[in-house]
């Protein structure tokens, strides 16, 4: 697992899920649909990986597909980058 995904992971355990929640959490877990962030949160999600990548994800980009899974955002902010670069 590379560093962005471990840091989206990390952040997602952090902020989103109760110490007690043993649910597993994977790059493929579905976050969104799965209840795990609702749309408040995936705002503070966006607002946490344009700071850590420095980078603007666009409002039409921050969808909820792009956002129900840590692959999904992770090919998000790669492409992004990419673009940027």
């Amino acid at each position: 697992m590379d560093d962005l995904r471990q840091a989206i992971l990390d952040y997602v355990r952090r902020e989103y899920l109760e110490e007690d929640d043993d649910r597993p959490l994977t790059e493929s877990t579905r976050l969104i649909s799965g209840g795990i962030v609702d749309s408040f949160s995936m705002v503070s999600l966006k607002r946490f990986l344009e700071r850590k990548c420095d980078l603007k994800i666009p409002d039409a980009d921050a969808t909820p597909e792009a956002f129900d899974t840590v692959d999904s955002i992770a090919a998000l902010v790669e492409r992004l980058s990419a673009v940027k670069a």
